[in-house]
């Protein structure tokens, strides 16, 4: 395990949370209730960055002696955010957008401490390319792979192979994470 004394990680993501465990990191968890900024004039790395900064400065409120880490992704595709689908229809319709296409998956991570009062956020962008997908393809690759807790309706870590033509970047950005770069600005 990796000591970096009193870390927090400030999410609910499943994803994000494994992907810390499978690095060796040792830490708690907080689920800070902050509401996420949706300003489509923001670039998307200042959006995500923003809306991590959000959640880790809560809970660094919340955990006043801790190293509280905050993580946001969006998939953009046309410039334009694509978040978490309301429902099977709108995954349905983002699916639609990504297909054949190439695309920016964002993450915007925020470290923050002393309760808040200090912190540095990065933000790491990958390419993704998605294969041609017919509308029974996507439906068949969401009911194997549960669309609504995913930007842009996808885990790139579930069966891929049904929509992934190629990508070009860190494949745990994609997740939720970029641990590359998160390892690095930790040390």
């Amino acid at each position: 395990m990796i000591k970096t004394s009193n870390l927090v990680l400030a999410t609910q993501s499943p994803r994000r949370l494994e992907l810390m465990r499978e690095a060796g990191y040792e830490f708690d968890t907080v689920v800070p209730d902050v509401e996420e900024a949706h300003d489509a004039t923001l670039t998307p790395e200042d959006l995500t960055v923003e809306n991590a900064r959000r959640k880790a400065v809560a809970g660094a409120a919340q955990k006043t002696d801790a190293l509280v880490i905050g993580a946001d992704t969006l998939v953009y595709v046309d410039g334009l955010p694509l978040g978490k689908p309301r429902d099977l229809d709108e995954a349905l319709e983002m699916m639609r957008r990504l297909s054949g296409r190439r695309h920016q998956v964002c993450t915007g991570v925020y470290l923050a401490s002393q309760g808040g009062a200090e912190g540095e956020g990065f933000h790491v962008i990958t390419e993704v390319t998605f294969l041609p997908l017919t509308d029974e393809t996507i439906r068949a690759y969401h009911a194997r792979v549960n669309p609504l807790d995913k930007a842009g309706a996808y885990g790139i870590q579930e069966c891929s192979e049904m929509i992934l033509e190629s990508y070009e970047g860190s494949w745990t950005n994609v997740m939720g994470l970029p641990m590359e770069k998160l390892t690095e600005v930790l040390g």
